[in-house]
């Protein structure tokens, strides 16, 4: 099973963001990470349409975009002209899941769905045929280095099978607190994906702590 890490740029210094886009590109990183917060869902606001236009005009990597604000659907369009590549809604703000997740297949984006850690990964059962990736957070969103959820080794477990059973090739992404210390028991349990923010940047090396997450025994 292929292996990814996507550097969240949350966490990183976004004083210098040309020269992190520049690092990522050079590393072993298989996708760049944008948290998108609206201070409404989560209690926090983070970035918008000009930073990833920004970090886009210069990233070789793939903008996996994950979209924490409510009511989604108004901007499908508007992230993928910003440059999103994968782009992730959350399951808890979606009247019309479905419809949200055709459109933004028809615009030529990857479309996941992302769980908070309170929501039964069962819930997924009826769009999982349509989906490209599942993140399951693995902290309550809003904030970067926030203490792992040790319960998030249980729901991967139960996801993968679900996933098995339907649509083996949907890609399971976890996000939050994500180290050494829990990156290799991750993709035991099934992951594809591991999204790390303060353990990269927060690295005297990240080039390096990106290898070792990607290759973490």
């Amino acid at each position: 099973m292929k292996r990814y890490v996507a550097p969240s740029i949350l966490a990183a210094d976004f004083g210098k963001l040309t020269e992190v886009i520049g690092m990522l590109n050079q590393s072993c990183a298989d996708w760049i990470h944008c948290d998108i917060m609206d201070g409404v869902f989560v209690p926090n606001i983070s970035f918008g349409f000009p930073i990833l236009s920004e970090v886009s005009k210069h990233a070789q990597k793939p903008l996996d975009v994950h979209l924490m604000l409510i009511d989604p659907e108004k901007y499908i369009t508007r992230f993928r002209d910003a440059g999103a590549q994968n782009l992730t809604i959350h399951f808890e703000v979606c009247r019309h899941l479905h419809r949200i997740v055709e459109e933004i297949k028809s615009l030529g984006m990857n479309a996941g769905i992302a769980l908070n850690p309170h929501t039964p990964v069962f819930m997924l059962e009826d769009i999982l045929p349509f989906i490209d990736q599942v993140l399951l957070m693995s902290v309550n969103p809003g904030y970067g280095g926030q203490k792992f959820i040790g319960h998030t080794h249980e729901r991967v477990t139960k996801l993968r099978k679900l996933c098995n059973d339907i649509k083996p090739d949907v890609l399971i992404e976890v996000d939050g607190g994500i180290d050494l210390s829990n990156a290799a028991s991750l993709y035991e349990s099934g992951v594809n994906v591991l999204v790390a923010g303060t353990s990269i940047f927060g690295a005297s090396d990240p080039v390096q702590m990106i290898a070792d997450l990607k290759n973490a025994r």
